[in-house]
């Protein structure tokens, strides 16, 4: 019986090869300089640090450009506030990992309202589909890439 995974998933590799050009971009551009403004990561915590929110709004937008360049949907990209303390702005930026219970159940929802003939079953932070014909699980995947649901969707481990 074929089968796939849908999946929500970062290359946490890639996102450090875009932190670290964001960094070297923060130190050579003239309006930081002196600022000691850096990006810093921590699991899939990203902490930006400056002197303002408007030096943040610019590495906020660099940080943004240097993901997307590196192949890293931004819409798994959740921004926090703005903590001001003394000279120093912070802002987290946390990336989304995995499809918790709440989203899988918006995702099967939308495949059993397309009426697709598939099985659906939750598997810890993934959703395997399996149906009788390979086409099925075309459609299906066609049809959720279509589907915007508000969060970077990936099919993988295709079976036949």
């Amino acid at each position: 019986m074929p089968t796939f995974d849908v999946v929500s998933e970062v290359d946490l590799h890639e996102v450090t090869n875009a932190l670290d050009q964001a960094n070297r971009e923060v130190s050579t551009r003239f309006d930081f300089k002196g600022t000691d403004s850096c990006f810093e990561m921590d699991d899939s915590v990203i902490t930006m640090i400056s002197q303002s929110d408007f030096q943040l709004q610019q590495m906020h937008e660099m940080l943004l450009s240097k993901l997307s360049k590196r192949g890293i949907d931004v819409g798994s990209v959740d921004t926090g506030k703005v903590e001001q303390a003394g000279q120093q702005a912070r802002q987290r930026v946390t990336l989304r990992q995995g499809i918790d219970r709440d989203f899988a159940r918006k995702i099967i929802k939308h495949i059993k309202d397309a009426k697709h003939k598939v099985q659906t079953a939750v598997q810890g932070e993934q959703i395997r589909v399996s149906a009788k014909k390979r086409d099925d699980l075309q459609t299906v995947i066609a049809d959720l890439r279509k589907a915007d649901l508000g969060l970077p969707l990936q099919f993988n481990n295709f079976r036949d």
